[in-house]
């Protein structure tokens, strides 16, 4: 009876360190999720340039003041798999990422 009580302590044990550690990288993914929200907001101009967004599945679509000011390279090299430029206006296809980024710059301002 001993040795299953003490087997079963490690099982928890085990359990509760992988608990920890799937914490800790969801957390850091967390963090690096807003660190590239944070820089592709800094790419389109800063949030003052951003005049309106909007989300169409993978697309995000955003309104800006000053189209010039936006780094096009920058942003695909965060993952964007497309950006069109329409007046003033860009129409980037970041994938899933696109609700979230709009969801975070809505909040910004």
């Amino acid at each position: 009876m001993l040795v299953v009580n003490e087997m079963k302590l490690e099982y928890i044990i085990i359990l509760v360190i992988i608990f920890i550690i799937l914490l800790a990288i969801l957390k850091a993914g967390r963090k690096d999720a807003h660190l590239q929200l944070n820089k592709l907001v800094d790419y389109l101009g800063g949030k003052d340039n951003i005049i309106s967004t909007e989300t169409n599945l993978s697309r995000f679509k955003v309104t800006l003041k000053d189209v010039s000011l936006v780094d096009k390279e920058a942003i695909q090299k965060l993952g964007a798999k497309g950006i069109v430029e329409i007046d003033n206006q860009l129409k980037i296809i970041l994938g899933a990422n696109s609700k979230q980024l709009k969801k975070y710059i809505d909040d910004l301002k």
